[in-house]
């Protein structure tokens, strides 16, 4: 009787990491080839994609949770179509001051206390197969093929980790001789807030020429 409770508690204390480990088995991620891989560096060909994106104005810890809800309900069916969307990952962000102009292209610039999130969306859809939102403040933009430099890490979702890595990472592109194309670093995350803390898929990345 004792060795069959010690059984079940085993399994109870174990489910979390089974089912943590398989949070973002079978959801769709960004589509990119490796050319280059240096320990726990790339650098990577990212394919053509499609992001909803919004503004929040708020701190960096705050800034996933903020947008959140607005990027969560569009693709839940808050759109023109009523069309739910399924999730990919990874869910980015990075620092910006974007004014969104309804006929113009967006411009990009570092901002303190201002962030862009942006959800992936499924590669099975166009610009024009996408259905609009109905928050204006969530926009569907574009994003070209290009090249990245990427660092992987595990861990919490502190800034001073983002920090440290973001800092590594560009080490890295100086060693290599490489030039950044000016966009701002993006922090991605391909898994949700109860995923266990040492499970959890984090990255850096950094656009280069």
């Amino acid at each position: 009787m004792r060795i069959r409770k010690r059984i079940l508690f085993g399994l109870i204390f174990l489910l979390p990491f089974f089912l943590g480990s398989c949070v973002t088995v079978g959801i769709e991620k960004s589509k990119y080839t490796v050319i280059q891989k240096q320990g726990k560096f790339e650098i990577r060909q990212y394919e053509p994609q499609i992001v909803a994106e919004t503004i929040v104005d708020t701190d960096f810890g705050d800034a996933g949770n903020a947008a959140f809800r607005r990027l969560f309900n569009y693709i839940s069916g808050d759109n023109q179509k009523k069309e739910p969307i399924k999730m990919t990952a990874p869910v980015s962000q990075k620092s910006s001051s974007e004014k969104i102009s309804m006929t113009a292209p967006v411009n990009q610039q570092k901002s303190e206390d201002k962030y862009v999130v942006s959800f992936l969306m499924p590669g099975k859809y166009t610009m024009d197969a996408l259905p609009e939102p109905l928050d204006s403040s969530v926009k569907l933009r574009q994003v070209p093929a290009r090249k990245i430099a990427a660092v992987r890490y595990s861990g919490s979702w502190s800034r001073k980790r983002y920090e440290s890595h973001k800092g590594s990472l560009e080490e890295f592109i100086r060693d290599k001789n490489l030039t950044k194309t000016g966009e701002e670093p993006i922090w991605a995350r391909y898994d949700p807030p109860f995923q266990l803390w040492f499970l959890r898929r984090n990255e850096v990345l950094i656009p280069i020429e």
